[in-house]
């Protein structure tokens, strides 16, 4: 939209090689490996290992000690 708002006519050379870096790089960090290692999550699950990894976190979570709450109600 922005090259034909300025009136330049782009081959379709000119357009696919404007679009293949951009292609490439979506690509590369598509990948859940890419954010994966680059620590912006907590790892990735294997799909088999799935139902054992959801138990684990469940059981944490259920035998976790609560503290008393020692706070009143909030009001706004």
């Amino acid at each position: 939209d922005q090259v034909a708002a300025t009136g330049v006519d782009w081959s379709d050379a000119d357009e696919a090689a404007f679009r293949a870096p951009v292609l490439d790089r979506y690509a590369e960090q598509g990948s859940p490996y890419y954010s994966t290692a680059r620590l912006w999550d907590d790892g990735v699950i294997d799909p088999a290992d799935t139902r054992m990894v959801l138990g684990l976190g469940l059981s944490v979570a259920a035998n976790a000690p609560l503290e008393p709450i020692r706070y009143g109600v909030f009001r706004m």
